[in-house]
């Protein structure tokens, strides 16, 4: 049975005309299909805003809420006409859900606390979608995530359990696709095993999903649909010119999103690579264009430079206090500080007497000052650009970087990596 597993984003299906597109790019090419489905447009956005202001203040934002049950009510108003009414109902009742998680929340814990509320994206998303379905005929069965995808309590970036998920998988997605239903499901979300307990797998996680049912599947191919013809070797919003990427090797690609190349969710790779599924990123809007392909290849086609930009970077240099080395023993307990508080290092740089860590701002930088100083010397700059080049050009450098206040490189063989003032 060749099973092919599609992702479709938020950008997919942000508007009635967007959900409209995706349900006649499904009737167009019958098949044996599990579809995974984000958050429609920036409701994920707006729910964290939700979540964040919920928890800090102990107050419900009502204004965000207003603003959810608006933008799905258009969308719902705009796809059914006369019909629309019990599909608010539908929505409305998830958005009271969701409310209620909110006004009794009982955790202490906000990360577990934003899988509870951040979730119902998704939820809305495909309650609206596969009624869409359903008003077009379409047989397809909705799968909820959190009930296939088994993970540990790991909140906002849950770990697969993967021999639970399989069996969760072969259970209650297999046998609808053996009976020619397709299979809907939530992109982001899973469930802690045995516990009603919703996670989710870190932001933009839904590319994970799809790759997850892929490998679980034994997928044909999986297909992320996107606003773009395919993966470019550079954002066209910060450089001129740039270049359609046709093929792409598994181990090219782990590296590129590894070093911040948004398109491909970092986790995404593995499992595909794994089951010798290639993966294609395609345009929603042009669906008949050949898109991207990301497979079992040895190079990449064309042969180009690709060029990574991430905003919002800190910089903290950790200095000695007493002229002593910055030693294994020192890193060990620096190192042990990051892990605490989640910090994932874009690049680092050490001396004699000091080690320098490039990360996104993500407001864990004051909790590692308070940490550090009683040790350390604590330095750190703000409002930095981390600039990545793969299989650069000095002509490459020069052209991106000419003009800037390079505060940090570092260079390989095969990466050169910047971090300027913006």
């Amino acid at each position: 049975m060749d099973i092919h597993v599609e992702k479709f984003g938020g950008a997919s299906v942000n508007s009635a005309s967007a959900v409209r597109n995706v349900v006649k790019l499904l009737k167009a090419t019958p098949k044996c299909r599990a579809v995974v489905v984000s958050a429609m447009g920036k409701t994920t956005n707006a729910l964290e805003r939700l979540a964040k202001h919920s928890f800090e203040t102990g107050k419900l934002d009502e204004d965000t809420l207003k603003e959810v049950q608006t933008y799905h009510f258009q969308v719902i108003n705009e796809l059914f006409g006369d019909r629309a009414e019990a599909i608010r109902e539908k929505v409305n009742a998830l958005l009271k859900e969701m409310k209620n998680i909110i006004i009794s929340c009982e955790t202490d814990s906000y990360d577990k606390f934003y899988d509870a509320v951040v979730s119902f994206g998704e939820i809305l998303s495909t309650a609206v979608i596969t009624e869409y379905l359903k008003a077009e005929s379409v047989e397809h069965q909705l799968v909820m995530a959190f009930d296939i995808i088994k993970t540990d309590a790991c909140h906002r970036s849950a770990n697969v359990l993967w021999e639970q998920t399989q069996k969760a998988i072969d259970e209650n997605v297999v046998p609808y696709l053996r009976n020619e239903y397709m299979v809907i499901t939530q992109g982001f979300i899973g469930g802690v095993y045995q516990q009603s307990v919703r996670t989710t797998l870190g932001r933009e996680g839904s590319d994970y999903t799809a790759a997850i049912l892929s490998y679980c599947l034994r997928a044909t191919d999986c297909t992320i649909w996107k606003d773009v013809d395919g993966l470019r070797n550079a954002d066209p919003k910060i450089v001129e010119r740039t270049s359609k990427i046709e093929q792409l090797p598994y181990a090219e690609a782990i590296e590129l999103s590894y070093y911040g190349a948004t398109i491909i969710h970092p986790k995404t790779l593995k499992p595909l690579e794994n089951g010798d599924i290639p993966l294609y990123v395609k345009s929603f809007l042009e669906p008949q264009l050949p898109g991207s392909k990301i497979c079992r290849c040895e190079t990449i086609k064309p042969y180009v430079t690709s060029f990574i930009f991430k905003d919002n970077q800190a910089l903290l240099s950790i200095l000695s206090k007493d002229l002593s080395f910055i030693a294994e023993e020192n890193l060990s307990g620096i190192f042990a500080v990051l892990a605490r508080n989640k910090v994932k290092v874009n690049l680092m740089q050490n001396s004699a007497l000091s080690f320098s860590i490039c990360f996104d701002d993500n407001g864990e930088l004051p909790q590692l000052v308070e940490e550090l100083q009683p040790y350390y010397r604590v330095l750190y700059n703000l409002n930095l650009r981390l600039v990545t080049l793969r299989h650069y050009s000095q002509d490459d450098i020069d052209e991106i970087v000419r003009q800037s206040v390079i505060i940090m490189e570092q260079r390989s063989r095969t990466t050169a990596q910047f971090l300027i003032k913006k």
